[in-house]
């Protein structure tokens, strides 16, 4: 693994290397246990799209593994005034030793990795959201004990979410089902990848995709840079909720994961984000140890 640009990346044997690294990352963190796997590394962040959860983590993450982190703004780099993308892989690569992007259009992450010389992270664009699903899976995991054999259900836009959650899911060895309204299904790469694994199914029924689910996701409606079609799309998600009649289709011990910012009455009822408060927020923790275990297995020099 020389970059994580995408879960179509990744083997069922890397992710849960990755997922690995990441338990016994948390657990010296959380003892205090020193883990200076980068010490004297730097990472470059650089943010087209803003972020909470992706800033913090990455950054925080640096900061444990004895490494630096880098807030590199778009907006203020020449990338932001139309240098081309592979002159700023190339210049990026003599100064630093990896690279985390949040952006838009993957083609840009792939050019990152394609130009430079070091390690890319794909923080998150359009097409899909690999660090978050490795979050994701390590909280499955933490609360279930396992991954394969159990059904995950997700509800609503099949944005990068979806698209990141059918790939990481299936490959291992968890079944699928996705509920999406017509026009607004996961990416017609995605669904070429799922059509080769049975147990995945794409319905337009939250109820029939909810039945006999272990772990149910959803996501916003619209999420950024969709903010002009949001009232279009509250008419088009109307019943894409998870709600008390999904949950009670469930299976009774279902566990609900949302990768926030949640917009409570929309995708999820604020009853039902309550009461699974606990794993939502573990999940959200669980980007900061998934994270540092990605940046550990591409940038130490153990590897």
């Amino acid at each position: 693994m020389k970059h994580l640009l995408k879960m179509l990346d990744l083997s069922r044997e890397e992710i849960m290397e990755i997922l690995n690294l990441a338990d016994q990352l948390k657990y010296e963190q959380k003892h205090g246990i020193p883990h200076n796997h980068l010490q004297g590394k730097t990472l470059g962040m650089i943010f087209q799209k803003a972020s909470t959860r992706t800033r913090v983590s990455f950054e925080t993450g640096m900061y444990q593994l004895g490494g630096n982190a880098l807030f590199l703004s778009a907006s203020e780099m020449q990338i932001g005034r139309g240098e081309p993308v592979q002159d700023t892989a190339r210049v990026l690569s003599r100064y630093i030793d990896g690279i985390m992007i949040r952006t838009f259009e993957q083609a840009e992450v792939e050019a990152l990795a394609e130009f430079g010389s070091i390690p890319v992270i794909n923080g998150l664009t359009d097409f899909c959201h690999p660090c978050q699903i490795l979050a994701d899976l390590m909280t499955v995991r933490e609360h279930k004990n396992r991954l394969e054999g159990l059904k995950m259900c997700y509800i609503g836009d099949g944005n990068n979410m979806a698209n990141s959650l059918a790939v990481g899911c299936l490959k291992v060895g968890m079944d699928v089902s996705l509920a999406c309204p017509e026009g607004y299904y996961p990416d017609a790469e995605v669904l070429e990848f799922c059509k080769q694994y049975p147990n995945f199914r794409l319905v337009n029924d939250p109820i029939e995709a909810a039945k006999d689910a272990d772990v149910l996701f959803t996501d916003v409606w619209a999420s950024m840079g969709q903010e002009g079609e949001a009232e279009q799309r509250k008419l088009a998600f109307k019943g894409y909720q998870i709600n008390d009649d999904v949950m009670a289709v469930a299976k009774p011990d279902a566990m609900v994961q949302h990768c926030l910012p949640a917009h409570r009455e929309e995708e999820i009822t604020a009853k039902v984000f309550e009461e699974h408060a606990t794993e939502i927020f573990d999940e959200a923790e669980n980007r900061l140890h998934a994270q540092k275990a990605v940046m550990v297995m591409l940038m130490s020099d153990k590897n």
